[in-house]
């Protein structure tokens, strides 16, 4: 055993050693069983002489097998009519088996076959359920020639029939085998021959009686062929015409020759498909056993002669002690071949592992020198750019600070032109502070009305006079400038849509305006209030910028230009009249460049966006025109009620398209639209991108909108006439226009349900206040009809297009 523990460590004998014992221990077995069964064959022959040849009885259960191969096959039909003549009457179980070949593909309707793996699961669940149900078909004619109601049928799978049958005959312990065959010649080839019936001799198990029927011929692998009958036995031995042939000394070389001729093949068997169903450990130890039961069942025999049987005896000892020490070897043997080879492969596949470990790492670290490589240029480079960024901010630093310088002394030459300008400007009301203060309660939060950049706004009370105070942030230094243009702006100008200036505080940075109750117009076009702001407000306001845009624009000596027009500077009093503020980045204009003429100038653009001129932002250039852009804008605001961004385009795909009805205000559902499409025009040619592409203020925009504005009036008045119901026509008890009026007893015509109403509970005129004559009413139909008329006039031009 020492040996065998020795070679285990080195795999490459394993291979040449295994070979070597397996042709000893192969040679040792075939000689010792060939002896044996030469002695178990004759002390039978006299144990049948003592007792007259019964066998002994066994209580095993007998199990049949008839393999079929197809329903048409004679080799099939022939083979269950042996078995059904020989083996039903003795067979606990009887089993017909067909194997059907191991289903790897399912064809397809175009002809073509798809693998099993590349389908779905019920699909090929359902194709195979079909097969086998095809497969069952078989069994049909071969239970009628059975005519037994107990009879299984069993379907095997397998590609290889031989070892599907030896592994269900291994796995299930069954007793007799019985195969049809085709071929006449079949005993002439005997077992050289690689057809099932062939394999299936050759390697059947020890327990298990194979019989092979063809059409004049009957072979087997039992030691004791005592089911066939005497017609039988010359067909078997043919070729021996003696009686001798078939004693018992024959049918023992027989099987001895089977047997080993088994045991010889057997490492091809375990080498070959057969490898899942028979192992080396396994069929030695059943060859022993089939030994041992042999033996014991020799001993139990009664002997003629006493030293015979002890001769036998310790012969048969001494060859299984042989027997046992020859597999122990070997099974020792087998199981360190399969450890070392397992070694092998475990060695084998961690040396791949490693391998593939090691060439990762290769690649890993030849990445990293690369990537090493490039962040090291990368850091060369950004060390000269950091020293070029030090010289950069070095000189900027020095620039800014000559800058600061500068600023700082123009900052205090500023200041004393506008200390000096204030202390001696008498074109406004000069309050201070502690004024302010009383007319905003000290600046309370509840009157603040608004909130910009420059600072806030607050609602203040001015000699019992409502008004705007517009309070300049005490940080906010860079709207100092705005704030004094905006006090000499106002101070000068004197317009009915322009915001009057009342009064300032210049050391406060205070401005005091009158007091607009509606807010801007932004207010009303976008935040929705509940307000109603119906199109004739829009066209009269729309006249009244433009007349006081005119204003600017024509001012003497010199024009100014407002530069910030927009919805949120147009402000609206109690009566909706529209004034302009918020003047603090108008400019006067003293040398306006020709229209023909495109100018660059370097100034500092001023405005909005969205509002702002756009030549004005391009080439800096600023034209009274300048403003007309922005009310081009503020026009189609109106119109549309939405921002700025993308109007102009909306505009001009809607008029191509004669939908300006679907972009028009919705909350306003009375929109003239041939005047509101004349309207959008105008504002489009307003917002031209240059300058002399837009209409003239005064010759083309003001025409249009005045005829506008009277439109709109003359709407307003006959809309309201309209509206407004004659006295006659309301009930004097509810002062509502009535739908069903009745005369009562003092002759005045009420509501009919206002005065029953009055009569349950008074006795006197509601209008009178004398006692009435009667209860009773009259209907007034002709007071009716006229109510009626009036309504339907009302409708009708609420509804007009």
């Amino acid at each position: 055993m020492s040996t065998f523990k020795k070679l285990q460590i080195d795999p490459q004998i394993t291979r040449q050693m295994y070979n070597i014992l397996h042709n000893i221990f192969f040679s040792l077995l075939v000689d010792h069983v060939v002896a044996y069964s030469f002695s178990v064959s004759k002390m039978k022959v006299n144990v049948d002489g003592d007792t007259g040849g019964s066998p002994s009885s066994t209580t095993e259960t007998v199990t049949v097998a008839v393999a079929v191969k197809s329903a048409e096959g004679k080799s099939s039909q022939r083979a269950v009519k042996w078995a059904v003549e020989k083996l039903l009457a003795k067979a606990h179980r009887f089993v017909l088996i067909h194997v059907m070949p191991t289903i790897t593909t399912i064809p397809t309707p175009s002809g073509e076959s798809t693998l099993v793996n590349e389908l779905e699961a019920n699909v090929v669940k359902l194709y195979m359920e079909d097969k086998r149900a095809q497969c069952e078909e078989i069994f049909i004619p071969f239970k009628i020639l059975c005519k037994r109601k107990n009879v299984e049928t069993l379907v095997l799978e397998g590609n290889n029939p031989a070892t599907v049958l030896l592994k269900y005959v291994n796995d299930s312990g069954i007793k007799s085998l019985v195969l049809g065959s085709y071929s006449p010649n079949y005993f002439s080839r005997k077992l050289k021959g690689s057809s099932v019936p062939s394999i299936i001799l050759k390697h059947a198990p020890e327990c298990c009686d194979v019989y092979v029927v063809s059409s004049n011929k009957l072979m087997t692998n039992s030691l004791n062929p005592l089911l066939a009958t005497e017609g039988d036995l010359p067909t078997i031995n043919k070729q021996k015409s003696s009686a001798s042939s078939a004693s018992i000394d024959g049918v023992s070389h027989s099987r001895s020759s089977s047997l080993a001729s088994s045991h010889l093949n057997f490492p091809a068997f375990v080498d070959g498909n057969s490898s899942n169903y028979v192992t080396p450990q396994h069929r030695p130890n059943r060859n022993l056993e089939n030994v041992t039961t042999g033996l014991e069942a020799v001993k139990g025999c009664h002997s003629s002669t006493y030293s015979e049987q002890l001769d036998i005896q310790e012969e048969v000892e001494r060859v299984r002690l042989e027997l046992q020490t020859t597999l122990a070897m070997y099974n020792q043997t087998c199981e360190d071949l399969i450890h070392t080879r397992n070694k092998v492969q475990l060695f084998s596949s961690q040396y791949l592992e490693e391998s593939g470990k090691v060439n990762a790492a290769k690649k890993r670290e030849e990445n990293l020198r690369k990537i090493a490589a490039e962040e090291k240029e990368k850091h060369i480079e950004a060390e000269k750019e950091v020293e070029t960024a030090r010289k950069l901010l070095s000189e900027e630093t020095y620039e800014r600070q000559i800058a600061e310088l500068k600023a700082l002394q123009q900052s205090l030459e500023k200041k004393k032109t506008v200390d000096a300008l204030l202390s001696s400007d008498d074109r406004y009301r000069r309050l201070t502070r502690e004024e302010i203060a009383v007319a905003t309660d000290n600046f309370s939060e509840s009157k603040i009305i608004g909130e910009g950049a420059y600072g806030k706004v607050y609602k203040g009370d001015l000699d019992h006079t409502p008004v705007a105070i517009k309070v300049l942030c005490s940080d906010a230094s860079e709207k100092k400038e705005e704030f004094l243009r905006e006090v000499e702006v106002l101070s000068q100008l004197h317009h009915p849509h322009i915001v009057l200036l009342l009064g300032a505080c210049p050391e406060n940075g205070c401005l005091v305006y009158e007091y607009m109750e509606n807010g801007s117009l932004e207010d009303c076009i976008l935040e929705r209030n509940s307000k109603l702001f119906p199109w004739f407000f829009r066209f009269r306001i729309l006249f009244e910028v433009a007349c006081a845009l005119a204003f600017l624009h024509n001012s003497k000596p010199e024009p100014i230009v407002h530069r910030d027009l927009k919805p949120g500077n147009i402000l609206l009093d109690k009566n909706f009249v529209s004034k302009i503020g918020d003047v603090g980045l108008a400019k006067i204009i003293s040398d306006i460049v020709p229209e023909s003429v495109t100018e660059y100038r370097n100034s500092v653009l001023a405005g909005t966006l969205g509002y702002m001129d756009p030549e004005y932002q391009r080439t800096g250039t600023l034209r009274p025109k300048s403003d007309l852009y922005a009310f081009g804008i503020i026009t189609l605001q109106l119109l549309a009620a939405c921002r700025p961004n993308g109007l102009i385009m909306m505009f001009e795909d809607a008029i191509n398209s004669n939908s300006l009805v679907d972009i028009l205000d919705k909350s306003v559902p009375d929109w003239p639209l041939i005047e509101a499409e004349e309207l959008a025009r105008m504002a489009l040619k307003c917002c031209n991108l240059r300058c002399r592409d837009r209409p003239d203020l005064e010759t083309e925009v003001l025409p249009l909108l005045k005829r506008l504005s009277e439109f709109a009036d003359m709407l307003t008045k006959v809309e309201k006439n309209l509206i407004q119901a004659p006295s006659p026509y309301l009930c004097p008890i509810v002062q509502e226009v009535m739908e069903d009026p009745q005369i009562a007893a003092d002759g005045f015509t009420y509501e009919h349900r206002a005065i029953k109403l009055w009569l349950t509970r008074h006795s006197v005129s509601p209008v009178t206040k004398q006692l009435l004559q009667h209860q009773l009413v009259t209907p007034n139909r002709t007071l009716r009809l006229a109510i009626q008329e009036w309504r339907s006039q009302v409708t009708s031009f609420r509804t007009r297009p």
